[in-house]
Parts: C-alpha cells; structure tokens; sequence
C-alpha cells in the first residue's frame, strides 16, 4: 500500500483549522442572529441558539456558492497561495476573533478572513497578487452593509407604525412575537449561507493551492460544502454570550416588533449580498438595521457613543488580522 505524502497531513490539518475557524465564526457571530429574539424575550437562550443553528445548515439548500467563488478565486490569485498562506490568514482571523469576543466587541469574522488572506499574500508576494475586483466590493460592502441595513430597518419600521397605528400596543406585540420568529429565521438563513460560503472558499483555495482541486472546477467537493455549514451550525449553537448583550440590550432597548424590522432588514441585505457574491459582514449588516430601528423612535434611543467603539473595531479589523497573518506566515515559513 503506498504511504500516504506528508502534503496531504498538512491539508488535513489546515482544514481542520479552517473548520475551527467556522466554528468560532458561528460561536462569534451567534449574537447576529439571536440578540434580538432573545432580548425581546420572544425565545430562550438556548431555544434562540438551536433555532438559529437550524437555519445556519438549512441554508445549505437555499444559496449558490457565489461568495465561496469570490473568496477561493476572486481576492488572491490562487497560484501564489501556499500552506503557509492558508496558515497565517487562519491564525490571523481566529486571533481576532478570540481577542474582540473577550471584550464583546460586535466585529466582522468575514473581513477578519479576507484581512488574513490579504496580509499573508502580501507578506509573501506583495500586493501584485491581489484581485483588485474582489477586494474593492469586499472593502465597498464594509460600508453599504451597515447603512442598507439602517436604511431597511428604519423604513420597514416606519412602515409597521403606519400600518399598524390603530392596534393596541398590547395586539402589536402579541404579533410580533410570532412574526419575529420569521424574521429571526430568516436571518439566521442569511447568516448561514454568506458566512459558511468564507470558509468554504478558503478551503477550497486550500485544495486548488495543493493540487487536490482544479481552478477551473465550478463548486468545490460536497464535502467541504456539508463540513462548513455544519461546523458554523454547530458554532452558533454554543453561542458568543459577550456580544449578545452589546447588541440586543446596550445599541437601543428593543421589543419584538423593533427585533422583526431589524432582522428582516438585516435579512434583505444579506439575501442581496449573498446574491452578488460579496463576502459581507452580518455584523456589520445587524448593528445597522438596530440603530436604523432605534433611530426612528428617536435619536435619544439609541447609544450613538457606542457606535464609535463598534466601528472603530470594523476599521481595524482588516489591518489588524493582516499584521496577525503576516507575522504567522513569516513564522510558519521559519518553522517549517
């Protein structure tokens, strides 16, 4: 029987480590999809989580693989990438992860990954390797994201109002809580189809880099598909406690008809996002669609000074996880 080569031990491992990595975006970004539902009260911690988990893996059925195609072909030229590459972008956005959920700062798991592929490449080759397409959409939704989300999340709230004028508040709530289960669900769907897609691009960048896929293969194998949407399913299971409170009690005070117009917002921007292929932020698309609904009760409602801290985390995520990548894949290199 022929031994096995060393290379495929080392892909193994990177994918593992990219699983990780799903993993702790689900358990990071759980409060994306759950702070609202569980603040209002409509659901349980742990039924919020399960139910979210749920819809994570069902999104499997429902998105084509446009952003997994953007991550593994469109922001590094794929034959410059080597184990060292995938290593550094990894370590690099696991690092930020961990650092930004101690301190329950709402930051972006997406573009902590594109950071540390950027970084890494950049460390090895330069800049020269970089797909300027793919990056300038990732860099532009940095920003469409959060304000399409308030956009949508204070229209869709001015119109509940208006609609719902005549009922008693006490009607109003009752309703909400059931359709804020449909919102939270839907979300939940968005949240998984964009954010396992990253992971399924980086591994799939992996698999071309070593010569286990071709580039030009139009979707990656079946099972690094089942493996990432379950891997971020089981994430959001376990649930990133920290930050749930930032962003369903501390950005604005939220009841279920406040938590359905922010997750259906929310929820619109991603199914758009996801259909274009960008690699968008939930975090980002989230934080937007609860101050848009805070705003329209009014400003006072909402905590703008926190904002400050939560977007200065945004700007540095993508230069903070490429310093952590390239410092790793200098190590890496030295290592091994």
């Amino acid at each position: 029987m022929d031994a096995i080569p060393v290379g495929f031990w080392v892909v193994a491992l990177l994918v593992a480590l990219a699983l990780i990595f799903d993993f702790m975006n689900g358990f990071h970004d759980a409060a994306n999809s759950i702070a609202t539902v569980v603040s209002t009260g409509v659901l349980k911690p742990q039924q919020a989580v399960a139910f979210a988990a749920f819809f994570n893996i069902v999104a499997i059925m429902v998105f084509q693989l446009k952003v997994a195609a953007t991550v593994g072909k469109g922001i590094v030229e794929p034959g410059i990438v080597d184990q060292h590459v995938i290593f550094g972008a990894l370590v690099g956005a696991i690092a930020w992860n961990i650092i930004t959920w101690w301190y329950g700062i709402p930051s972006s798991s997406s573009h902590a990954l594109i950071g540390g592929i950027v970084g890494a490449t950049i460390s090895k080759a330069g800049s020269g390797p970089l797909v300027a397409s793919g990056l300038l959409k990732t860099v532009a939704f940095i920003f469409i994201s959060p304000v399409l989300g308030f956009l949508l999340g204070s229209l869709t709230m001015v119109a509940v109002a208006w609609i719902c004028r005549r009922m008693s508040p006490l009607k109003v709530d009752n309703a909400f809580r059931r359709l804020q289960l449909v919102s939270a669900g839907m979300y939940s769907l968005g949240h998984g189809g964009n954010d396992a897609q990253k992971t399924i691009g980086i591994i799939w960048l992996l698999l071309i880099s070593s010569g286990y896929a071709s580039a030009g293969d139009h979707m990656p194998p079946m099972w690094v598909i089942w493996c990432c949407y379950i891997a971020i399913g089981m994430g959001t299971l376990f649930g990133g406690w920290r930050i749930v409170k930032t962003m369903g009690q501390r950005i604005t005070k939220l009841k279920p008809v406040g938590g359905f117009c922010a997750e259906t917002g929310g929820a619109i921007t991603l199914f758009v996002a996801t259909a274009l292929g960008v690699p968008v932020s939930t975090t980002h698309t989230i934080t937007g669609a609860i101050y848009g609904v805070g705003s329209v009760r009014s400003a006072s409602a909402v905590r703008w000074g926190l904002a400050g801290n939560i977007v200065l985390a945004w700007i540095f995520t993508i230069p903070a996880t490429a310093f952590i990548a390239a410092v790793f894949y200098a190590l890496s290199n030295y290592l091994f």
